[in-house]
C-alpha cells in the first residue's frame, strides 16, 4: 500500500523521460561517431597499444583498442547530455 505523502509527491514530478525511442539512441550514435572521427586526431599517442579492426581504418586514424574506448567514453558522456538537454527543453 502507498502512503499518501508519496501519491501526493507523484502528481507533481515532471516527466523523468525514461522511455526510450530511436531518437535519442541516434543522437547518441552520432555523436559517438563523431567523437570516433574527432578523438583520435587530438590524443597525442592514438597508436600507442593493440589496433582496433575499424572497417575504415583511414577515416577512423587507425586508432588504438584505449584511444577507441576513449573516444566512445567521451561521446557516451556528451550524447547522453545532449539528450537530457534537449529533451528538457522539449525538442525530443
Amino acid at each position: 500500500m502507498m502512503s499518501s505523502i508519496l501519491l501526493a509527491a507523484q502528481a507533481t514530478l515532471p516527466k523523468t523521460g525514461t522511455e526510450w525511442s530511436w531518437t535519442e539512441a541516434g543522437i547518441i550514435i552520432g555523436i559517438c561517431l563523431l567523437c570516433l572521427l574527432i578523438i583520435p586526431r587530438t590524443i597525442r599517442y592514438p597508436h600507442v597499444g593493440p589496433k582496433m579492426p575499424l572497417p575504415f581504418p583511414s577515416l577512423f586514424n587507425n586508432p588504438s583498442a584505449a584511444t577507441f574506448l576513449a573516444a566512445m567514453s567521451a561521446g557516451h558522456l556528451i550524447g547522453t547530455g545532449t539528450v537530457l538537454g534537449l529533451s528538457n527543453l522539449g525538442v525530443i
